[in-house]
């Protein structure tokens, strides 16, 4: 089994891609001030008391040899089994084994030997700085765009998370067709990347310097919607978007006009049906927020209040996770006629950046953070 031992794709070579990005952050980057521009400080949202405390316990050689755009934390994770894509030295899945319990368990995946080692070195002071009686967390050596082939089981995850991970890939479509491969029915994509205002040129793609530091392989945002389409996964929803600046005047004369956010999105494994709009109540059972649930940037629900949601939704959560925390009832007439694709799911991720933050309770995908102090990065 792929707990058990490291696995590398048999039938998947390295790209000069991923030569240079093992290269890049294997031994040029061995803290977070080695970093040449501000692609892994993004801003960060606010952080609920509960994922700042299981944070507290990672060690910190894990968490200064961290690096990312976001910090990534879905919610209702009791017991359930997630696979963290591009784990680097294992803070998140240190973080997440905290909060899927002894029942959960939690699986990292990267392709870099020397990040793999780090996170691999604290695997028993983790379990015993957690009071577990055996590991619910480990490590696997492969490509995110080859799951299968590293070891890992299909259609065997609840949630699969990546932070600022899927930009390193030069293929980003089958990286989405191996994690949907990889989901249960009802599972979630939920990753933080960076993404463009715009289609890259071919000379930002081949800068090795922006590559590795998460720009030159950044995706157009409208590619995420129809890559997310062709695979099999829901409309993307998008939870959060902030600006990312770089900051190192070279740099920004190579990307001239070009734009980047930080932005966290939603992806669901669904199985095939129609599903109808629905007026849904949310039970305040998902721990760490009771009062209210963020869904995405469109949707919040308050627990007891009644709200009307679009089928894809309705579908979602009926079929996921959540299915526990919300009541359903018939829908009023709000939705409109039945078939018709509900567009106003489509938000674009610079729009939203423009607009004022708002605290947003019970999860965490904001920039990344320093678990041992205030300032950023990890």
């Amino acid at each position: 089994m792929a707990e058990e031992h490291s696995a590398r794709a048999k039938d998947f070579a390295d790209s000069a891609v991923h030569v240079d990005v093992k290269e890049y952050y294997g031994e040029r980057v061995k803290k977070t001030s080695d970093l040449k521009t501000n692609a892994c400080i993004a801003p960060a949202q606010p952080i609920p008391a509960f994922v700042r405390q299981a944070l507290t316990k990672v060690h910190p050689e894990v968490t200064d040899r961290y690096y990312g755009c976001g910090l990534v934390v879905p919610e209702c994770l009791e017991g359930t089994r997630i696979l963290d894509l591009g784990s680097g030295t294992g803070r998140d899945c240190y973080m997440l084994s905290q909060l899927v319990g002894e029942k959960g368990h939690v699986i990292g995946i990267d392709m870099t030997e020397n990040q793999l080692e780090v996170a691999r070195t604290y695997v028993d002071h983790h379990m015993q700085e957690f009071g577990y009686k055996k590991p619910n967390v480990s490590f696997v050596q492969g490509y995110i765009e080859a799951l299968t082939e590293a070891g890992l089981e299909k259609n065997s995850f609840d949630i699969i998370i990546s932070n600022c991970v899927v930009n390193l890939s030069p293929d980003k479509r089958r990286v989405l067709a191996e994690a949907y491969s990889m989901l249960k029915d009802g599972g979630e994509l939920y990753f933080s990347d960076i993404y463009s205002s715009q289609r890259l040129t071919e000379e930002i793609k081949n800068h090795k310097v922006l590559w590795g530091e998460c720009f030159g392989g950044a995706l157009w945002w409208k590619d995420l919607l129809s890559l997310a389409e062709e695979v099999g996964f829901t409309a993307p929803r998008l939870v959060t978007a902030n600006f990312v600046t770089v900051d190192n005047k070279e740099l920004e004369d190579v990307l001239g006009d070009f734009k980047f956010v930080s932005a966290t999105y939603r992806l669901f494994k669904l199985p095939k049906g129609d599903t109808k709009c629905s007026q849904v109540i949310y039970n305040g059972s998902i721990t760490g927020a009771e009062n209210s649930f963020q869904f995405d940037c469109r949707y919040t629900f308050k627990a007891g209040e009644v709200v009307e949601v679009d089928r894809d939704v309705a579908s979602i959560l009926t079929h996921s996770r959540f299915a526990e925390d919300f009541t359903f009832q018939p829908s009023g007439d709000s939705c409109g006629p039945c078939g018709v694709k509900p567009t106003a799911a489509v938000v674009d991720p610079f729009e939203l950046a423009l607009q004022p933050k708002k605290p947003r309770p019970g999860s965490a995908t904001g920039g990344c953070c320093s678990t041992r102090s205030a300032t950023c990065c990890k």
